[in-house]
């Protein structure tokens, strides 16, 4: 049996918890607002528009959101960061939208995956009830292997479109 005390303390505890994850939202959600007001997309499609190969586009786009959720440690940021600019590369160097789309998530998740200051990270590590940089040291091997697998795959779709 719980307690009235106890319950309405589990449940501030609990609340207090969710608060650094709807930060995190709320930020992601401010930064998509702020790189679509100064105009970033369209700035990167114009200067990148002629000097790189359609063909190299989808995996270079899946390293920068890879680059940019490890070192941020949010794929949440990363979709709401890289989604704007990947979609407006896309469609002005003429690529298959959902391989661009792809390209965002999979590299968002794949450096939320490997990051080591990534929320999912830690509160694995701590479910798991072992040491925080021991887990990404497991972690990150079987991440590599995939984020490999997707490079060479986004490279592939990327020159058969």
């Amino acid at each position: 049996m719980l307690s009235h005390k106890k319950y309405f303390k589990a449940v501030y505890d609990g609340l207090g918890e969710m608060i650094p994850v709807t930060m995190i939202l709320l930020f992601a959600i401010f930064i998509g607002k702020v790189i679509g007001d100064l105009g970033t997309a369209q700035y990167l499609t114009h200067l990148l528009s002629g000097n790189i190969s359609p063909v190299l586009m989808p995996l270079l786009i899946f390293i920068v959101a890879s680059i940019t959720a490890f070192s941020t440690g949010t794929s949440w940021g990363t979709f709401s960061i890289m989604m704007p600019i990947g979609l407006a590369l896309g469609a002005s160097m003429g690529l298959d939208i959902p391989l661009v789309i792809a390209a965002v998530i999979s590299g968002g998740i794949f450096g939320d995956h490997a990051s080591p200051i990534s929320d999912t990270t830690i509160i694995s590590s701590m479910a798991a009830g072992c040491d925080h940089i021991e887990h990404v040291r497991t972690q990150l091997p079987y991440a590599l292997i995939g984020g490999a697998l997707a490079s060479v795959a986004f490279l592939i779709f990327g020159w058969i479109k």
